[in-house]
């Protein structure tokens, strides 16, 4: 029974190491108009108080070419004046 909850455990652990991280991407749309692409939605850019200086374009996606994307989209539907 031991070996087996070890085996268990093993390919738990194994499992977990092997799932790829998980990096968000976002579109934030500055006070000026700009939008430009976002690393980590989760902290938003260091600058004031959110609604205020900066909003997010739509919720956050899982790769850099999404987020692009979604921020020609922006461009293109007068979301955002330029994409920087």
């Amino acid at each position: 029974m031991k070996r087996l909850t070890f085996a268990i455990a093993i390919l738990a652990f194994g499992f977990a190491a092997s799932t790829a991280a998980r990096a968000d991407f976002a579109v934030v749309k500055f006070k000026d108009g700009t939008c430009r692409t976002w690393t980590d939605p989760k902290t938003g850019p260091v600058i004031g108080v959110v609604g205020k200086d900066y909003w997010w374009v739509g919720k956050p996606v899982k790769t850099r070419e999404a987020a692009a994307k979604r921020g020609a989209w922006a461009v293109k539907h007068k979301v955002c004046k330029a994409w920087l």
